[in-house]
């Protein structure tokens, strides 16, 4: 069970703060000697960047739809297992969620899942009286949603906070804060969204110690810490990645490797599975496996879309997790048995990755041998033969390019192919984002059959190597990193 004070902060509409004042929080609550778990609704990657700059520790994602409701509960109490404060940050409207499915994935959905109240940060620049009408609308559409407090942003001066407050005087919800429109904090974005900490650290420090000293000065920190541990306590044990892989089927047989089909090797005694360490980033694994088999991860500004419980998945399954970075190193970390290259921007860093050309040789050498490598979205285009005329890895016989198109949404997915990461015939769910487009060569096979709602087949499936565009949360299926280690043991 988890008794953690927590706070869901949402807003009615994107681009109404909540980004600034949830890493604002988080930052405030953090220099006053308190251990903050930072939390984002939905598949977002860039702000927990954001989030884990603020706070000091990992920040985490709770997504309802990849990864199901009865898990959203158990993942946050992971995350902010010993600490004094937990703060959420929403997706989108408070009410929006993923597109035909009610309020599935919408951040009410995961406030009520989490039992938390929530404060409305509202954009207050082009409205008065009126404010109190919107925030009685979203505090009374759904029942289930017990909005605590509203923190009012863009307010334009003295003149225009008094008539903010005498309005929400009448409303019954308290104004837990007011921050001036002229003390905007910018964070720049591009085409995917805020520019990531990785590509710009030393202003993202500057901007988040900004937002902190802003929430501290416009906000009432003891009256939101008091509506925090008002919070019910939310029953059930917090996952653990041991726990579940133990709980989890055996994988059944991987793909052949070349030269025919290899044996499974024989069903491993499990042992008594060790003390959780401090940190929670790193369990202990819970199988045996010969000389655990590193597994190289992608990291650094080209690769920043990550979620923690991967790499926790894949160290408690067996594997020595080991993180590099294709802009600066020129080879795999030594005794690389599988590689995972997760999202991000290699478009942006297109020339200096094809300019990392013993690192490209390494990849390619790698996945000839059949080894398992498991890449997404940016990890798709870092296979391909040529990202926009620059050479890349040419592990995938495709050519990728830019797009003027955003291709974005939830994902239902089966595997068409059997894989490193799954036997044909898995389903489950994931999400795209992309402004790529990937052109496939002749005799290609696919990894997923995708509706969209459309249905349509995507991604590679080769030797040991799985491709797609489709981000998955491994925590969903949690045998995906048993299959991916499992494969990796293999002589």
């Amino acid at each position: 069970m988890s008794s953690v004070p927590r706070l869901v902060i949402a807003a009615p509409s994107s681009g109404s703060g909540k980004t600034t004042v949830a890493t604002g929080l988080m930052a405030a609550f953090a220099s006053r000697g308190l251990a903050v778990s930072p939390h984002k609704v939905g598949p977002d990657y860039i702000d927990p960047g954001y989030h884990s700059l603020a706070s000091g520790r990992v920040g985490r994602n709770l997504d309802s739809y990849m990864c199901g409701e009865e898990l959203i509960a158990p993942l946050f109490a992971h995350g902010a297992r010993g600490c004094d404060l937990a703060v959420v940050e929403g997706v989108m409207g408070l009410f929006d969620g993923a597109a035909g499915e009610g309020e599935l994935a919408s951040t009410a959905h995961v406030a009520k899942l989490l039992r938390a109240p929530v404060v409305l940060v509202v954009d207050a620049s082009s409205q008065s009286r009126s404010v109190a009408a919107l925030v009685h609308g979203f505090a009374s559409w759904d029942p289930g949603v017990r909005i605590g407090g509203v923190i009012l942003n863009k307010v334009a001066s003295d003149r225009h906070e008094v008539l903010l407050r005498e309005a929400m005087d009448q409303s019954g919800v308290p104004v837990l804060g007011v921050l001036r429109r002229a003390e905007q904090v910018g964070t720049p974005s591009r085409h995917l969204g805020l520019v990531p900490v990785a590509e710009r650290r030393g202003e993202a420090v500057s901007a988040v110690a900004a937002m902190g000293a802003r929430v501290r000065a416009g906000c009432d920190l003891d009256a939101l810490f008091a509506l925090a541990r008002g919070a019910g306590a939310l029953p059930g044990a917090a996952w653990d990645a041991a726990e579940v892989l133990a709980l989890s089927p055996p994988p059944p047989l991987p793909v052949p490797v070349p030269g025919g089909s290899a044996p499974r090797p024989p069903d491993r005694p499990e042992r008594p599975r060790p003390q959780t360490p401090d940190g929670l980033d790193v369990p202990e694994p819970a199988f045996q496996v010969p000389e655990r088999p590193r597994v190289a991860v992608a990291g650094g500004a080209a690769f920043t879309f990550a979620y923690a419980e991967h790499a926790e998945l894949l160290a408690a399954a067996g594997a020595e997790v080991v993180t590099f970075d294709p802009l600066r190193d020129e080879q795999l970390p030594d005794g690389t048995r599988g590689l995972v290259i997760g999202g991000g921007f290699p478009e942006v860093f297109g020339p200096e990755l094809s300019a990392n050309e013993p690192l490209r040789k390494a990849v390619a050498v790698l996945a000839e041998s059949g080894a398992p490598v498991a890449a997404e979205c940016a990890g798709l285009l870092y296979l391909s033969r040529e990202l926009d005329g620059l050479p890349m890895c040419g592990v995938i016989d495709a050519e990728a390019r830019m797009d003027a198109r955003l291709t974005l949404g939830y994902r239902d997915a089966v595997a068409v192919s059997d894989s490193v990461l799954a036997e044909a015939g898995s389903r489950l769910r994931g999400h795209e984002f992309h402004r790529t487009v990937v052109e496939p060569g002749a005799g290609a096979v696919p990894a997923w059959g995708l509706r969209t709602p459309a249905r349509r087949v995507e991604g590679f499936v080769q030797r040991g190597v799985h491709a797609s565009y489709l981000h998955t949360h491994w925590a969903a299926s949690p045998g995906v990193a048993r299959r991916f280690v499992e494969r990796c043991a293999w002589p």
